[in-house]
């Protein structure tokens, strides 16, 4: 849409905004077992609680946008290992195999690799108005 093109830019980081809040509270839940969920307190050491640690961290960068490339590069990578490892076994059909959601992050993930944080990003603080 014609309209909507001026607010790209705005709309990317509404994007990388709600995105990370969705992915931070995978973390928060294992972390800080808010929302409470049947992921509560995982082992630190455990993959489920190394992905804890990637989802609280990583989640909270993108929320803010800061060092949105890097960090949403790994975030996609860690997100095609979580498809791979967890879902995929389960079944060719990712709505039978519950890797949706997996697959859907790690594409976001590596679109905000390619085109960062946005407009209003700390990211785009960091820089001084180059975007």
């Amino acid at each position: 849409m014609p309209m909507l093109e001026a607010y790209s830019a705005q709309l990317l980081s509404v994007l990388r905004i709600m995105t990370g809040l969705l992915f931070l509270q995978h973390g928060t839940t294992k972390y800080l077992s808010f929302p409470v969920s049947k992921f509560n307190s995982v082992p630190a050491l455990s993959m489920g609680g190394v992905a804890g640690m990637f989802e609280l961290v990583g989640g909270a960068m993108i929320v803010f946008g800061l060092f949105t490339r890097p960090v949403a590069f790994v975030l996609s990578g860690l997100m095609a290992v979580a498809y791979f490892y967890a879902h995929a076994a389960r079944g060719f059909f990712p709505l039978l195999n519950g890797g949706e959601l997996a697959i859907l992050y790690c594409f976001v993930f590596l679109y905000l690799s390619a085109h960062g944080g946005g407009a209003w990003s700390l990211d785009q603080l960091r820089s001084k108005g180059s975007y």
